[in-house]
């Protein structure tokens, strides 16, 4: 089974209806046919936390629903890897192509597990997809 990097950008459409939330579905739906495993940096507990905060605060979402999203998103089962351990590789790759060290490291993640990694960010992609290929942008999900 082949491990797939998934950032919180993917994670959250899993659960809450957005643009790409079809070509999510159907990465999560490779996930529980058991095609795939979800690798991530530990960091993506917090920065998905922090969406549901955002869409609670500022979208109305509510409060049962919230806890609800985060109930099912904590029954994944994601491999996490302590952001500790790919912290210098997050940096180097984040000072080289002016990026966060929060978007690098996932890629850092990605280049030591050598797998994909998926995300819906399509600036990031742009930015840096040249020199990573295992970057995949969410709407060009197969």
């Amino acid at each position: 089974m082949d491990y797939l990097v998934v950032d919180s950008s993917v994670a959250i459409k899993w659960f809450v209806v957005e643009p790409y939330s079809t070509e999510a579905r159907r990465i999560l739906d490779a996930y529980q046919n058991g095609t795939i495993s979800f690798i991530a940096p530990d960091l993506i507990n917090a920065e998905f936390g922090n969406i549901i905060w955002k869409k609670k605060t500022f979208q109305g979402l509510a409060v049962s629903d919230a806890k609800d999203i985060l109930d099912k998103f904590r029954q994944l089962q994601i491999a996490f890897m302590p952001s500790a351990q790919l912290l210098e590789d997050a940096l180097d790759i984040a000072v080289r192509h002016h990026r966060t060290v929060y978007d690098a490291l996932y890629l850092a993640l990605s280049i030591r597990e050598n797998c994909q990694c998926v995300t819906a960010d399509e600036k990031l992609v742009n930015a840096v997809s040249a020199h990573f290929p295992n970057l995949i942008w969410l709407a060009n999900w197969p």
